[in-house]
């Protein structure tokens, strides 16, 4: 079975990481016109029926150092729903550039991080130095598995009710987040497989020793972490426009803070990964040095 879907992956254009590498080549007049079909498509998009509930969390998406509108969204969650200790995880961070924390870090928070990138390690020693001594910022670098994440964690005396926890390593997230069942952050993320239909329960096989191949052989589908979710106590609040990650409140903060119905079928976005966010200047890392 894993060789027929890897044969299907070769028909597929790339995934969204490697169009935001292409899209980096791209300069003046072609770069220009790009942004503004971006912006005239999620103007439209965002005027159409299905959007037109203000609980949905859409019109939230903004950018600074996420890889989408994660930034915005985190922002409108925590604005309902409240922090309490303003403190994170993020397994899979990348070098620190880009991805849910880097933002909260710089307004104050603090976390934990896990990287098994040994560049990526390397880069955030050297940029996030000032943060890593003073303990506002922990790194813990190895080859993340569904038998050692809890461990690893726990080394690093993670609480138990940490307001934010984000997991995103390509292959095997879904199995990450149901190895973490002991820990209840208020908010978490998760990359999700927007290949895969709305209504199918679908993840790949795990593989402890394995890592994102290139294809859409990946993750697991909104479904799977929808009812994951309901397992562990938390209910879908939407995904991104792009169609990468999910978000999830615990259920004990919903209320009426969010649009419903909270199922997969309802908050699913298709991949739109050609809705690259560039910006005008490269990330700056001058705050993190203060």
């Amino acid at each position: 079975m894993r060789k027929l879907w890897k044969s299907f992956s070769l028909q597929l254009p790339p995934r969204r990481k490697d169009i935001n590498r292409s899209a980096e080549k791209l300069g003046g007049t072609a770069a220009n016109i790009l942004r503004t079909n971006q912006e005239l498509f999620l103007i439209k998009l965002l005027k159409s029926e299905r959007y037109q509930d203000p609980r949905r969390l859409a019109h939230f998406e903004h950018q600074v150092y996420s890889q989408n509108g994660e930034d915005g969204i985190l922002a409108e969650i925590f604005k309902r729903v409240g922090a309490t200790s303003r403190t994170f995880v993020e397994i899979g961070v990348g070098d620190g550039r880009e991805n849910n924390t880097a933002m909260l870090l710089a307004g104050g928070w603090s976390g934990l991080w896990l990287e098994g990138d040994r560049k990526c390690a390397s880069a955030i020693r050297n940029h996030f130095a000032a943060l890593l001594t003073s303990g506002k910022l922990k790194l813990t670098e190895g080859f993340i598995t569904a038998e050692n994440v809890s461990g690893m964690l726990a080394q690093a005396g993670t609480p138990v009710e940490m307001d934010l926890l984000s997991v995103d390593i390509d292959r095997n997230t879904y199995y990450i987040w149901e190895a973490l069942a002991e820990y209840k952050p208020r908010v978490l993320v998760v990359e999700y497989n927007a290949t895969m239909p709305a209504s199918l329960d679908w993840k790949v096989e795990y593989r402890a020793n394995e890592w994102f191949d290139g294809s859409f052989y990946y993750g697991a589908s909104l479904k799977a972490y929808e009812l994951l979710g309901r397992k562990r106590g938390y209910t879908l609040v939407g995904c991104d426009l792009c169609g990468v990650n999910a978000f999830f409140v615990r259920d004990d903060l919903m209320g009426d803070r969010f649009s419903g119905p909270f199922t997969a079928e309802n908050h699913y976005e298709p991949p739109r990964y050609w809705l690259i966010r560039t910006l005008g200047h490269p990330r700056g890392f001058g705050e993190f040095h203060k």
